[in-house]
């Protein structure tokens, strides 16, 4: 089995994984509601993707009308 002939050092390890860091999510403006969705997704507000109505927006039923 292969091993590694000498022990990596910390600058080694740590230039390596200097790449590794989870960026911030672009968030581009709803082209109906103006509120901030991920690009090509749905968006949960208003229910419009690329300006047409894919799905219907949810609406919150109260409990009191039981």
């Amino acid at each position: 089995m292969a091993v590694p002939k000498r022990r990596k050092s910390k600058s080694k390890v740590r230039t390596k994984r200097a790449h590794q860091a989870i960026g911030t999510p672009n968030l581009v403006p709803c082209s109906n509601c103006r509120s901030f969705i991920l690009p090509h997704k749905v968006c949960p507000v208003c229910g419009f993707y690329k300006g047409k109505l894919e799905l219907a927006p949810k609406i919150k039923e109260s409990k009191s009308e039981e």
